[in-house]
Parts: structure tokens; C-alpha cells; sequence
């Protein structure tokens, strides 16, 4: 996948299938969108394309409101790369973009960045200024323009036939339901952030952990403690008890929120390495235990049921 930033950089010398979105999580609803783009593209010997925005278009238009991420930019490009998509044409989001006219936006970047011959979107997309686009213009200009669009409804699970959207997993990960939240993604949810030194009570514990610094614009899990993975720099995932949370045992009026992974059958320095953190089941929320002893048998438990959860022997 060729990844195009706009201004500046274009698709030259092929016309092209193409999507448009904040794309945020990539989840399975999106790329069904994109399944759908590289087949049209396929049939019409295409080039297929993804536009998608630096930051989520929300975060200009009502920051006060602007939902929290489910992935950050780099994230999402590989996530888009991992689909097969020939062009990821990301576009500078700012205020004047948002100010940008429909009619502007499709005769800039549809046609004038991307040559496009066919435009697949959700059925109740809305782009441009005060969001006056939607799928009846794309039509109207793509009749003027030399373009078809297909306006496709929101796609929906088999289990309970919930719409998939960005929205319903965020709801999903603010109650802990981890597992329910992967099957819509893909994947399990993915957190990313530096390891940060501690106060080395899990080490005094018998549990030594490593503290991933995250930043506040992205979606957290509701706190507590699940059984997931943790993906070193080198690209090596190693089993890991997780604990979200402000350790009611020892900080009873802590401000944040703090995510600690315990890697099994570890031993090793982990500072300053970039961490990629994988939540994969829930098994309970945050307890504050009378004694410190009592912590270290739940502790020494949800070990034991990480190692299970994630099929991981004892060495």
C-alpha cells in the first residue's frame, strides 16, 4: 500500500475505487467497505484507494464532544495496509477543511487527487462543511463528474445484528467486554505507550511490571484486570496479566489511571521501549484488599487464569 499525505501528494496515472472515512479502528464493518472498493476496482481495472484524515475530523469540528480513538494515525495505516488496499490518501483535517464545501472537497480530492470512477460509502455519510454532503450529491456529481457510487447500509453482526461502528465498540470497551469488542474489530483492542519507571511494588510483590505511559486521547478498557498480550519493539508477544486501574490497595484517591503488564516467564529490562499492549479477556474489576497478602494470592491467581485464558504452559 502507498500511503499519499494531501496537500501535496496525489494519485498519478491510474483512476481509482474509492472509499472515504475516519476509518478509526479499522474494524470488521470498515473493511468489508474496503473488500467491497477492491472487488469494484478489480472489476473495472482500478487502482483502489482509502481517503481517510490526519486526525479524526471530530476533533476540529466539536472538540468538546470529539469521541476518543480507538486507534492512532499510524495504527490505522497499517491496519488499512494489512487490507489490501493499493492507496491510502490521508488528508489534512484543520479548520479551514472544515469549512470546506462538499462540492469542493469531491472536485478536489475525488476527481482532481484520485481520478475517481467509483465511490463506495456507508449509506448515511455525511462530509464537507456543516456536513451538507452525503450520498444523493456524490450521485448528482457523479453523473457531471464521470463517477458511481454505491451507498451501502451499516453492516451488521450475527450474533445479536447490531449495526458494526466505531461507537458501539468504544460502548463496548467502556463496560470491559474485551472479547465482544474483538470479535467486531478483528482483533483484540490495542493499546500503545513508552515503559515508564514505577514505584517497583510489583517487583517487592513477587510480580514485577511494566508501566505503560498512554495517552488520554485514546480508548481505555474499563479498569480492571484482563489477560492479554504484550508486543515488545522486536515484534515478539509475550503472554501478560494486565491490570488497569489507580490500585485501590495502596492509592486510594490516585487521579489516573494506570496500566501495568506483567509478562510471564520473563526477566529483563523493558525502559523506554515502545510496548504494544493487547487486551484479550476481562476477568474482574478493580479490588481493594484488606492485606497486602491477600493481594498476592489474587495476583498469583489471575496469573493462573491468564496462562489458561491464552493457552500458555508453565515452563
Amino acid at each position: 500500500m502507498e500511503v499519499l499525505h494531501h496537500p501535496g501528494e496525489c494519485v498519478t496515472g491510474r483512476a481509482c475505487a474509492v472509499t472515504i472515512g475516519a476509518y478509526d479502528g479499522v474494524h470488521i464493518g470498515h473493511r468489508m467497505v474496503i473488500d467491497r472498493v477492491r472487488r469494484v476496482a478489480a472489476e473495472q481495472d482500478l487502482a483502489s484507494a482509502v481517503v481517510t484524515f490526519n486526525q479524526h475530523p471530530a476533533a476540529v469540528v466539536r472538540p468538546e464532544s470529539a469521541p476518543s480513538l480507538l486507534t492512532d494515525l499510524d495504527q490505522k495505516l497499517e491496519l488499512l495496509e494489512s487490507t489490501g488496499v493499493d492507496y491510502a490518501l490521508v488528508v489534512q483535517f484543520d479548520q479551514s477543511r472544515s469549512e470546506e464545501s462538499a462540492e469542493d472537497f469531491v472536485r478536489e480530492i475525488l476527481v482532481g487527487c484520485l481520478d475517481a470512477r467509483a465511490v463506495v460509502v456507508g449509506h448515511d455519510f455525511h462530509f464537507g462543511y456543516k456536513r451538507q454532503g452525503n450520498v444523493p450529491l456524490l450521485q448528482r456529481m457523479g453523473a457531471d463528474l464521470g463517477f458511481d457510487v454505491t451507498g451501502l447500509r451499516l453492516f451488521r453482526d450475527g450474533a445479536g445484528g447490531q449495526p458494526i461502528s466505531s461507537t458501539r465498540i468504544r460502548e463496548l470497551l467502556a463496560g470491559g467486554a474485551v472479547g465482544e469488542a474483538a470479535l467486531l474489530l478483528g482483533r483484540p483492542h490495542q493499546v500503545r505507550g513508552i515503559i515508564t519507571p514505577g514505584d517497583r511494588r510489583g517487583r517487592e510483590l513477587g510480580f514485577p511490571t511494566a508501566n505503560v505511559a498512554l495517552s488520554t486521547a485514546f480508548v481505555l478498557p474499563a479498569e480492571g484486570v484482563y489477560a492479554g498480550w504484550y508486543q515488545r519493539a522486536d515484534g515478539v508477544r509475550r503472554p501478560a496479566a494486565l491490570s488497569l486501574g489507580r490500585r485501590p490497595t495502596f492509592y486510594e484517591h490516585a487521579d489516573l489511571a494506570l496500566l501495568e503488564a506483567f509478562l510471564l516467564d520473563f526477566t529483563g529490562d523493558l525502559y523506554g521501549e515502545q510496548a504494544r499492549v493487547e487486551f484479550v479477556a476481562h476477568l474482574h474489576g478493580q479490588i481493594r484488599f484488606e492485606s497486602v497478602r491477600e493481594l498476592i494470592d489474587q495476583m498469583g491467581r489471575d496469573v493462573d487464569a491468564t496462562r489458561q485464558l491464552l493457552d500458555v504452559s508453565t515452563p
